[in-house]
């Protein structure tokens, strides 16, 4: 399937509210009650005293793993597995196929990383200024509930990414890591913004509108811009390349860099603590904005010359 063709033979309006109405479904109902009942064998308490502790996690440090469990299902069953039985039993299409039929150059591969990584300190200049904007007073009450959202889901960061043990922070690098650059790259990238291509007919359209529903979809205000940048970055990497595995590649370095640096930040191997919301320093950031585009340019040139088999 080409980048821009589209997944169905529907209208796409009506294409996207199936696709976000499965997505939603499976993420938010089916993948967590699936991933409540694999949890129980690692709680040793009883179904409704784990019930109850997960309504205040941060004050139960034993279901963390259990929880972790839970956000696992949630995204294989909800961003995966079901989204890849909508395709198959609707569309007629198999997303497997999308990613056997390309090649993946290695040298791609790394200035696809670099780049990411390179992104993360000029993306930081928005995630300060993000993070710091104030309502006007007719908003004042949504600020307030968008703060205590952000509040709340920056403490539960911590608490998931407080790792005691390596196993703990491989299985972290999975939940965290790797299962969201497969699971939201599928349905964002490969399902979402091809049928955004064929409503609008203009390619920075249909991307910027998937970043801004992909960001929209993590339900943090005051982390909207920057994460919505990040989907716009992975969707100008596959409509360049043609290739899924590129936004897939790319949004498993964010998640996996991040959660490795807090790792080695905990373990006191460095001092640089990626959940700090201060701006990266404008020289650096400058200096990497530089890189970041220069990566980019290269990436596209590349693909150019060398389009996507």
């Amino acid at each position: 399937m080409s980048e821009l063709t589209g997944i169905s033979q529907r209208h796409p309006l009506t294409s996207l509210i199936f696709i976000l109405l499965t997505t939603i479904l499976g993420f938010l109902i089916i993948g967590p009650i699936l991933g409540f009942f694999m949890a129980m064998p690692f709680y040793a308490g009883s179904l409704f005293e784990l019930v109850e502790k997960i309504q205040n996690p941060l004050s139960h440090p034993e279901i963390k793993i259990p929880i972790l469990i839970m956000q696992a299902c949630a995204t294989l069953f909800g961003l995966i597995a079901i989204p890849y039985l909508y395709l198959k039993g609707f569309e007629r299409v198999d997303p497997v196929q999308w990613l056997k039929s390309k090649s993946t150059p290695v040298v791609m591969v790394l200035v696809v990383a670099l780049a990411v990584v390179s992104f993360m300190a000029p993306n930081s200049l928005f995630i300060e200024w993000n993070a710091s904007i104030v309502f006007p007073e007719f908003l004042k009450e949504f600020g307030a509930w968008a703060r205590e959202r952000e509040d709340l889901a920056a403490e539960l960061t911590r608490f998931f990414t407080t790792f005691d043990t390596t196993g703990e922070f491989l299985f972290g690098l999975v939940v965290i890591g790797l299962l969201p650059a497969v699971g939201e790259e599928l349905v964002f990238r490969g399902m979402v913004q091809p049928e955004l291509y064929r409503a609008t007919g203009n390619p920075h359209a249909a991307i910027w509108i998937s970043a801004i529903l992909f960001s929209a979809f993590h339900m943090q205000f005051f982390g909207f811009v920057p994460r919505m940048f990040l989907g716009a970055l992975f969707g100008y990497l596959y409509v360049w390349s043609g290739n899924l595995w590129m936004p897939m590649i790319a949004h498993f370095v964010n998640n996996g860099f991040s959660v490795w640096m807090i790792y080695l930040y905990q373990t006191g191997t460095i001092t640089i603590d990626m959940e700090s919301e201060e701006a990266a320093p404008w020289p650096l950031a400058a200096g990497l904005a530089i890189v970041f585009i220069s990566l980019l340019y290269y990436f596209r040139k590349f693909h150019q010359t060398h389009p996507a088999s």
